[in-house]
């Protein structure tokens, strides 16, 4: 019995792992890609999650010298998610950084979103992605996936992006909310243990988000066997001419001619109100400054719109860099490159980076302010606290020690406790002390111990009672 004793520890000890997390500031990931890579590296990081554009950004902007000894064996799961998935860009990083140690499996595109605290759908571990080719005609006619030949060069590719957590429903409804068969673009909607009650303080936005018991995402997609597709957000939906335009994957193509951002690209639809359709507008992002260099990038975009969509935009603007608004986790901000676009103002000049840092500074000044008066009012009070102790401590001991009885004794205690309780403004409420029995023994147990459970006790129970802690109490 004694040897299998020794053999079941073991076995349990190696069931225990240290677990470490380490936390990178996004803007040292902006400046310095690499150290996030070297960070998975150095702590040999097994779990690490990003958007899109983060895996993009390593591609783009790291030299070979940048990683050279990198070793990315340890990656188990490179969580891909918060943003479109660009079956370019999981194709591409696992084909670099493959010579790294980096596993075609570890990529894991995922879907989530806040109403649904996060997590949503997840791939099985260690499946390399799935990518859906369709074709594109039937689809931005129909809402249908149908499967397109290895051939077709202008077919649409969406990413498989996982499976219902336990506990998760998905489905896709169409506009009058029945739910649609496998292939079949709709509005995904999903319930789950962790979804949202409702939005703070909005309740219209709130009505607008349920569906029954359904959340409506804001998303669409379609589901092939149990893994769904996200195809784009709803009011993201440009209808030209009774087809529906993808902006992600112009915006990608777009980006990829030389001369332009990368990841700086807007494409977002501008209502027409004398044809009563969406006119197409490709706002990319570029250094040049020369008029032909700009009209050479125009022909350029237009003529990538003409291959990828079977239609030229209605209007291409070259913009100066970082005109094109994100959010904070690196999202295009569409409905506001609209309103400025519609409103005129895309041609003023943007504010100088150092100014976006100077607001980030400003902004972050509060918190720390209000932070550091936390902790200055925590200290002087724990100083006063101290004061009082200390002030109490020598008359009230002096007294124990010389007075002869022991309830004199007591009531001294008991009254330098709740003196010491009502100085340091610590409120102190008994209830229950009816229950305690009378005139025979019983046992008190402080579930938490502390130092102050001594006084507190004193203070509170109208008993005289003797401390037993440890192995005395046995």
């Amino acid at each position: 019995r004694g040897l299998g004793d020794v053999y079941k520890r073991q076995w349990l000890g190696s069931l225990y792992y240290a677990v470490t997390l380490v936390l990178m500031s996004p803007l040292t990931f902006l400046v310095h890609p690499q150290r996030w890579l070297w960070a998975i590296h150095h702590h040999r990081g097994t779990l690490s999650a990003a958007p899109n554009f983060a895996f993009e950004l390593c591609l783009s902007k790291l030299a070979d010298s940048d990683i050279e000894g990198l070793d990315l064996d340890s990656w188990r799961m490179a969580i891909n998610g918060a943003e479109p998935v660009s079956p370019h860009t999981i194709r591409r990083f696992s084909q670099r950084f493959a010579r790294y140690g980096f596993r075609p499996e570890a990529m894991a595109p995922v879907y989530g979103l806040a109403e649904a605290a996060v997590g949503l759908a997840f791939p099985p571990l260690g499946r390399i992605p799935l990518i859906d080719r369709i074709q594109r005609d039937v689809w931005e006619s129909s809402g249908e996936a149908v499967p397109a030949d290895a051939a077709d060069a202008r077919a649409l590719e969406f990413v498989a992006c996982g499976q219902p957590l336990p506990g998760y429903q998905i489905r896709i409804v169409d506009p009058s909310g029945r739910e649609l068969p496998e292939h079949r673009e709709g509005r995904l909607e999903f319930r789950g243990p962790s979804a949202t009650s409702g939005y703070f303080r909005n309740p219209d936005a709130t009505r607008s988000l349920f569906d029954g018991d359904w959340l409506d995402s804001g998303d669409l997609a379609y589901i092939v066997g149990a893994d769904i597709y996200p195809t784009r957000r709803v009011k993201d939906v440009i209808i030209r001419a009774g087809r529906n335009l993808y902006p992600y994957e112009l915006e990608e193509a777009i980006g990829d001619i030389p001369g332009i951002r990368k990841g700086c690209v807007a494409v977002f639809g501008s209502t027409d109100p004398a044809a009563g359709t969406e006119r197409l507008i490709v706002l990319a992002e570029t250094r040049e400054t020369a008029p032909a260099k700009l009209d050479a990038l125009r022909v350029q975009a237009i003529a990538v719109s003409t291959d990828l969509l079977g239609t030229p935009p209605d209007d291409v603007v070259m913009a100066m860099p970082h005109t094109v608004m994100k959010t904070s986790s690196g999202k295009i901000r569409r409905n506001a490159m609209r309103e400025l676009y519609e409103s005129g103002q895309l041609g003023h000049k943007p504010r100088a980076v150092w100014w976006q840092f100077t607001r980030l500074l400003l902004a972050s000044l509060r918190p720390r302010l209000r932070s550091g008066w936390r902790r200055l009012t925590d200290t002087v009070y724990a100083v006063y606290a101290h004061f009082i102790f200390w002030m109490l401590v020598p008359p009230v001991w002096l007294l124990i020690v010389v007075l002869p009885r022991p309830r004199w004794r007591w009531g001294v205690m008991r009254r330098g406790a709740r003196l010491l309780f009502r100085l340091v403004r610590i409120p102190l409420q008994v209830d229950g002390a009816e229950q305690l029995p009378q005139g025979q023994a019983c046992v008190i147990i402080s579930n938490h111990a502390s130092y102050l459970d001594g006084l507190v006790l004193v203070a509170a129970l109208p008993l005289r009672f003797s401390f037993v802690a440890k192995a005395e109490l046995a």
